[in-house]
């Protein structure tokens, strides 16, 4: 085999273990309640470590994280806390560890309105969770960040 030959076999692999952690995330993020919360993320967590075939107890829960590294944990978590609206031409970024919902345009530089963005919150279950005062939200061009209620962070 050539040393080419090895690097694309190494390439596609990296490709279906990503769409596949991918799927697994997009197929069970919705499935621990309650939603959009740092809970939600933290069952999650537990219920992969479990389905890997480690305890539920705290070592076993450590060597999860550790085998993660920072890196996956992050894009995994990134995948949890964000979705897509096709027919809104939106993405949403509602992790509740940062301090703000984002929602921005999938045109790039194409303006969101408040309305569409109010609409997004909607659909995806975030509006008893987010300030719904739209003085408190900051809108530019493509993004709107929508602060989280104080009583919703990090809960």
């Amino acid at each position: 085999m050539s040393t080419n030959h090895d690097s694309k076999k190494i390439v596609l692999q990296a490709k279906i273990f990503d769409f596949a952690l991918t799927d697994l995330v997009i197929r069970h993020r919705n499935s621990f309640e309650p939603f959009w919360t740092l809970d939600s993320w933290a069952k999650f967590l537990i219920w992969m470590t479990l389905n890997c075939g480690l305890s539920g107890e705290g070592e076993s829960l450590e060597l999860f994280a550790d085998a993660l590294g920072p890196s996956l944990s992050k894009r995994m978590r990134r995948i949890f806390f964000e979705r897509t609206l096709e027919n809104l031409s939106i993405r949403l970024m509602a992790d509740p560890a940062e301090s703000k919902v984002l929602v921005m345009s999938l045109r790039g530089a194409s303006q969101i309105t408040e309305d569409q963005a109010a609409l997004a919150l909607d659909r995806v279950g975030l509006v008893q969770r987010v300030e719904l005062d739209r003085s408190s939200w900051e809108v530019f061009d493509a993004m709107i960040s929508i602060p989280w209620k104080s009583s919703s962070i990090g809960s």
